[in-house]
């Protein structure tokens, strides 16, 4: 893995991980590129490190392996900080309430929340899996400033109409939605009226509603 993107013309997305708990969406977001043939551009907050090892057992250095180019989250100067280099867009799974206000502000302090910033001044899709709860009146004015500029406030709720059967299949339909904002189609989602039968016009046994 390099600073530099391995192939031009592979679609590419940007991945970042905060320090809030739910690290794991990060790593199904990171596997989801992989199996979509997607260039994962990594970016990994000192915070999320401590999350990684205490929500995960694994280390930075196995996280990164499961990215195609990994950027050092102190590098302002590395290609994803200029909007002329081109991407799907970008996804923090999990975003911290810190994370979230620091590109709410545009005042940003490392390359995670300078790339979200450039996201939205490049008009891409930039989507924020907020981990936080309850919220007060701050952060809901923060998230109502994202989404007036433009970006896409969705916290990883579970989506019990999939009916999971574990909590990894909640973690995958969540990342799975994530990624349908990028045009991205990934084969775990249950989808409403495809794979799951939809009820409208069904009444139960009988034909009463």
């Amino acid at each position: 893995m390099t600073d530099a993107s391995k192939n031009a013309d592979r679609p590419r997305l940007v991945v970042g991980i905060s320090g809030a708990s739910g690290v794991v969406y990060g790593l199904r977001t990171l596997d989801a590129c992989r199996d979509l043939g997607v260039e994962s551009h990594l970016i990994v907050s000192k915070s999320a490190v401590l999350t990684l090892t205490q929500e995960t057992g694994l280390s930075a250095g196995e996280l990164n392996e499961r990215a195609d180019v990994v950027h050092r989250v102190g590098d302002i100067g590395a290609a994803v900080a200029s909007g002329s280099f081109r991407t799907l867009g970008m996804i923090i799974a999990p975003c911290s309430v810190r994370t979230m206000s620091e590109i709410a502000t545009g005042v940003t302090a490392s390359l995670l929340t300078r790339a979200a910033d450039v996201t939205l001044k490049e008009r891409r899709p930039l989507v924020l899996l907020v981990r936080e709860t309850p919220l007060h009146l701050g952060h809901l004015r923060t998230m109502t400033r994202l989404a007036e500029m433009g970006a896409v406030i969705a916290p990883p709720l579970p989506a019990f109409y999939a009916k999971p059967a574990s909590i990894a299949e909640m973690v995958d339909q969540s990342v799975g939605r994530a990624l349908d904002l990028f045009d991205l189609s990934w084969r775990p989602v249950k989808r409403w009226g495809e794979d799951l039968e939809t009820i409208t016009g069904k009444g139960p046994p009988g034909g009463e509603g």
